[in-house]
């Protein structure tokens, strides 16, 4: 079977929940927003400034992602968890799919869509109700210029992993700004407020790593907290030569006072394909 999600950046969206999803949490990114700036706030104590160019390298490969990442497809598995009170994993489904990933320009409007051919399905225990996460990708938008008004970025210091130090900048979303991931929860959407920090090499301007959180109260959706880790890697595509930063894995962590879910996404064997190529089949088979 085939899944497919389309969110588009300015136009409002519809999904269709699979009939095994009907006891189940949507938590999607950038399910619902659009292109336009809201006014940004100062904050009333002055922040650590992060360098103009970190920032500008930041936003200048977050663009180039969203231009050649549309173009890949890769392994999806999928690990989805429930979680006792102390923390651990009572039940568990793993699944694994063909996943590709597509990005398009239209009267300046983006357009994201997902594609998932399952390969491998999971056992479903139709009396659990599980959380499912899409569009996690396009969570770099937190720096992409679109929503350079909709958040305010302060230096956190640096970070050495391996043989690179990393800078650490925060993000804080600015109240009443659009945001790029949403819940969506007994057939509405509701807009996440995102905070969080990104690791970024500031000779490259590559992400390395993005942890989000919600860190205003959910109470009033019954949610008790909502957060997730992105890690990035260096992939290199061939003919022609080209070197990218793309999401090797995702985790997304949801919490009610009753019930704790935990996806866990895994993203491997990376290949480019050409939107432009389209295969025929024979009318006669």
């Amino acid at each position: 079977m085939k899944t497919f999600a389309q969110q588009v950046v300015g136009k409002p969206v519809r999904r269709r929940v699979p009939g095994h999803a009907a006891r189940v949490l949507w938590l999607v990114a950038a399910l619902s927003v659009w292109g336009g700036r809201c006014a940004a706030q100062t904050p009333a104590d002055a922040a650590p400034a992060v360098s103009v160019d970190v920032l500008s390298r930041a936003r200048e490969q977050v663009q180039k992602f969203f231009d050649r990442f549309s173009n890949v497809a890769c392994t999806e598995s999928l690990t989805q968890l429930l979680l006792g009170k102390n923390g651990k994993p009572f039940y568990r489904e793993n699944s694994v799919y063909d996943y590709q990933f597509q990005v398009t320009t239209e009267n300046g409007a983006l357009s994201f869509s997902e594609a998932r051919d399952v390969r491998s399905p999971a056992f479903r225990d139709p009396g659990r109700s599980l959380l499912l996460t899409s569009g996690f990708a396009s969570l770099l938008l937190v720096a992409h210029p679109l929503y350079e008004a909709s958040y305010t970025f302060t230096a956190e210091g640096e970070e050495r992993v391996g043989t690179v130090n990393l800078a650490k900048v925060r993000f804080t979303a600015v109240p009443g700004a659009t945001s790029p991931a949403a819940l969506r929860l007994r057939g509405r959407n509701y807009a996440l407020p995102l905070s969080g920090v990104l690791w970024i090499d500031p000779d490259t301007g590559a992400v390395v790593k993005l942890q989000a959180q919600v860190d205003s109260s959910l109470s009033d959706l019954g949610l008790a907290g909502m957060k997730s880790e992105i890690q990035y890697a260096a992939h290199q595509f061939h003919n022609p030569d080209e070197t990218m930063w793309i999401p090797e894995s995702a985790m997304i962590d949801l919490e009610t006072p009753r019930q704790h879910w935990r996806n866990l996404h895994r993203f491997t064997n990376y290949k480019r394909f050409d939107v432009n190529v389209h295969q025929e089949i024979d009318p006669a088979q």
